[in-house]
């Protein structure tokens, strides 16, 4: 945004826009606008031959966004006239404030188009529906609300647009995460009371189709399929975001894994039709185990020879990205992440990570919903105990509480940013709420570190998250 020759393009842009665009068609789009060395978050018009533009007024710096950062806030309305309807423009958080609405309405405006890049988070449509019911009856106006809808990075913008008439009453409602034009002569009444998962899931699909293919570096995605409900979850993902074509499953057996993950991995790449490959890391394990253990003698096994298994099979396939141009997506989820129950430079090797937002209580029911659709993921998959089978015997829950326990003190403590005091005052147990915390707050350089992962809640561990990774604070 601050990039001199990004402005110059845009410019470029709208001027060639203007010039092939016929005068009796008039359309209205956001850009960002250069005058006189500063930089405004703009809506631009371009009508019989002319360019207008209004710039927004109420910049958000909270959260994702940080438009005080490259935008001046813009000072006046802007109503134009088309089909003898005086429309009056607004971007996105001037909505959500009672000002600019009125004031435009002031001004004659007897439609609002609302232009919104408004990221997906669980709740976020609903608050907009109510939102904007508010300013449409406190103005008598009707509103045009347009989202954006695809991917960036770690934000997913969900769609969704709708008009609204002047008592509030929605007319037409698009879908959500399909890009859709559709006319206002004709109504369109999307079902706006999905079941969760199936919301939950169409955004970790757009989020993971958009960041793979806009981004134009690779050719599909690489998955290390352990046989787990993570990375069953994550395939399932990748085929439906990208096809089966353009994906590759990778099993990596050590002696630690149980003939139930490697027949339930084989049976999901089977029936999801992706090309899959079996590389036995054991001659390896043994290898790095003989040229360490001059260094390690006297001290006796734990987790380090775990990780190595991990950071082996994340080099493995960090190379067969590196010769295929596959990129690697990561399967750890939000509950691994939050408390460290993950090996950096091992299985956080990649380059996204669709479940990064996505509680483990949710892994499983997203796992459940996409075998709703079609059958994909083997049973034994969501049924069995999980583990990282990285030691004998071993269960997730040898080292953590309950992942339902765990999660609902996550989500306190996390996305609701509750003191420890008072999630042990809602009946969680006092040394387990300190333990989690405590774990939570260690583990900030690691999730420093993770690759890009799609939002869903009110708190990720993404842009939003501005903790230091040096801290002596204490919850």
């Amino acid at each position: 945004m601050l990039r001199e020759g990004f402005i110059d393009q845009i410019e470029s842009t709208i001027e060639h826009i203007r010039t092939q665009l016929p005068e009796d068609i008039s359309i209205l789009f956001g850009a960002p606008e250069r005058v006189k060395g500063n930089l405004y978050n703009s809506a631009y018009l371009i009508q019989q031959g002319r360019v207008r533009t209004y710039h927004k007024q109420c910049l958000p710096n909270y959260g994702v966004f940080d438009e005080k950062r490259y935008f001046e806030p813009g000072t006046d309305s802007f109503v134009f006239e088309c089909q003898q309807t005086k429309i009056g423009v607004v971007i996105c958080e001037d909505a959500w404030e009672a000002a600019p609405i009125s004031t435009v309405v002031a001004h004659g405006a007897q439609t609002i188009i609302s232009l919104n890049a408004s990221p997906f988070q669980l709740g976020k449509h609903q608050q907009r529906i109510e939102t904007m019911r508010q300013r449409v009856q406190e103005n008598n106006v009707s509103l045009i609300y347009i989202n954006a809808v695809g991917g960036q990075d770690e934000l997913v913008f969900d769609g969704g647009s709708f008009v609204m008439d002047t008592s509030g009453t929605i007319t037409h409602q698009l879908p959500f995460f399909q890009v859709l034009t559709h006319s206002l002569d004709q109504p369109f009444m999307q079902n706006i009371n999905e079941p969760i998962e199936k919301t939950i899931y169409d955004a970790l699909v757009l989020s993971t189709k958009d960041y793979i293919e806009k981004n134009g570096v690779f050719n599909g995605a690489l998955i290390g399929l352990s046989g787990g409900i993570d990375s069953a979850l994550t395939l399932a993902i990748a085929v439906d975001a990208l096809g089966a074509e353009h994906v590759q499953a990778i099993m990596m057996p050590y002696e630690y894994t149980s003939s139930m993950s490697l027949e339930d991995a084989k049976a999901q790449a089977s029936s999801m039709k992706v090309d899959y490959h079996e590389i036995n890391i054991h001659s390896m394990v043994d290898s790095f185990n003989t040229q360490l253990s001059p260094l390690f003698a006297g001290v006796g096994a734990d987790t380090t020879e775990e990780n190595l298994q991990a950071r082996i099979r994340g080099t493995l396939l960090m190379a067969v990205s590196n010769k295929s141009g596959k990129i690697v997506l990561t399967t750890g989820n939000k509950s691994e992440m939050a408390v460290g129950y993950a090996t950096l430079y091992g299985d956080m090797s990649g380059g996204f990570a669709p479940l990064k937002d996505i509680a483990k209580t949710m892994v499983y029911r997203l796992a459940n919903y996409r075998n709703s659709i079609d059958y994909v993921i083997p049973g034994r998959v969501i049924d069995r105990e999980p583990s990282a089978e990285l030691a004998p015997n071993q269960i997730d829950q040898d080292s953590l509480p309950p992942y339902e326990e765990l999660d609902a003190i996550l989500e306190l403590f996390v996305e609701h940013k509750q003191s420890i005091q008072h999630i042990i005052q809602q009946g969680f147990n006092q040394d387990t709420v300190k333990r989690i915390s405590r774990m939570v707050l260690n583990n900030e350089y690691k999730r420093r570190q993770s690759a890009p992962g799609p939002k869903v809640s009110q708190n990720a561990f993404g842009k939003e998250r501005r903790y230091p990774m040096t801290s002596k604070f204490q919850p």
